[in-house]
């Protein structure tokens, strides 16, 4: 056995500004530092090191089922220090372990680096707001800002379907109704379902995997609800298509339709190193739904919103070459990091050069 405690290794974690701990059977405990893995100089994760942290760290209403499937997600906190994250999976026959970091204190816009036009998504009534990137950009910390924003500003009954819960909210002037999939609910289909029957105002959905889903955000979102859900694209366009995607061929065309009326917008980031060497800033691409956009979608002439974002600040709009452009113009990221990160490099080397 080890002569270190998975606690242990957490508060390391902290105190390194990790945003997460890999804890491996057969590898050096692993931090994840400003987006790159940094293995520390400990002993190897031992099987016995691996159960004694699954016993410290998962609940008891979930132990036999952790020990019965291939992977788990549940959620962890160390007092004093933060909440965490933990995904448990199986490699070579052997558990592995991601823990991601979750603070206490929720941040704001500002905290984050993110626009503060992105307060614009508190102020809908109603419809679905769509939080985009890859694993590990933020979405989660976004979301979380949104809805603390809403609750220090609004009297709101907000409900999250998480799977696990991430952040825990403290009620202001609104008040939340959390609920995690396999322990308060199912699945995120059952906590959809019942959530309509709790008077909500909006609801948080933490990811959309299947078409029954989409269709219960949807209908969420039609029937007077604010809906914000995650998906793992990279921008607005890809967002629009996924969701399109999950249904058959043959119902495409209602469905666009029912998603043009209730679509308020969407949020795509990337985390970049900053310039400085210190952390990570958001890159941002952020489309608000118009009457115009709506006809886009209506007419499936999607590259149009993006023509249509490109001329300028279109409505607090904003492409990823814009924001890059922003974030380089201000020395905030390097010309090396904007171009390697933009999805048009040429179009992002025509605004350095003052093209645009």
């Amino acid at each position: 056995m080890s002569n270190y405690t998975i606690n242990s290794l957490l508060e390391k974690a902290q105190e390194l500004g990790a945003s997460d701990l890999h804890f491996i059977v057969g590898e050096v405990p692993s931090f994840r530092i400003d987006g790159k893995i940094i293995k520390s100089k400990l002993e190897p994760v031992t099987e016995e090191d691996m159960m004694q942290a699954i016993d410290e760290m998962a609940p008891i209403s979930m132990r036999d089922k952790i020990f019965r499937s291939y992977d788990s997600d549940f959620p962890y906190e160390l007092e004093g220090v933060s909440r965490f994250r933990v995904n448990l999976a199986m490699s070579f026959g052997y558990h592995s372990m991601t823990v991601r970091l979750v603070p206490y204190e929720i941040p704001t816009f500002e905290q984050l680096k993110l626009p503060k036009t992105i307060e614009k998504f508190s102020t809908f009534e109603n419809g679905i707001v769509l939080v985009t990137g890859v694993a590990g950009s933020g979405k989660s910390t976004t979301i979380a800002s949104i809805l603390n924003h809403i609750n220090n500003t609004q009297k709101k009954h907000i409900v999250t379907i998480e799977d696990p819960i991430e952040y825990v909210y403290k009620s202001q002037k609104s008040i939340f109704t959390q609920r995690q999939i396999g322990i308060d609910t199912a699945n995120y289909l059952d906590g959809l379902k019942f959530a309509l029957r709790q008077d909500p105002d909006v609801i948080l959905i933490g990811e959309i995997r299947d078409m029954e889903t989409v269709e219960s955000a949807l209908h969420a979102a039609e029937t007077g609800h604010l809906v914000f859900a995650t998906l793992h694209t990279y921008n607005a366009i890809q967002t629009i298509n996924r969701i399109l995607s999950f249904f058959p061929p043959s119902e495409r065309s209602a469905v666009r339709s029912q998603f043009a009326e209730v679509y308020r917008g969407s949020l795509s980031q990337k985390l970049l190193p900053n310039s400085n060497g210190k952390g990570r800033i958001p890159a941002v691409e952020l489309l608000y739904s118009t009457p115009t956009i709506k006809d886009f979608i209506l007419k499936d002439e999607l590259e149009e919103i993006y023509k249509l974002v490109q001329k300028g600040s279109y409505n607090d709009m904003i492409t990823f070459n814009i924001s890059l452009y922003d974030l380089y113009k201000k020395g905030l990221i390097t010309k090396e990091v904007a171009l390697e990160h933009s999805d048009t490099p040429n179009e992002l080397m025509h605004y350095m050069r003052g093209v645009y």
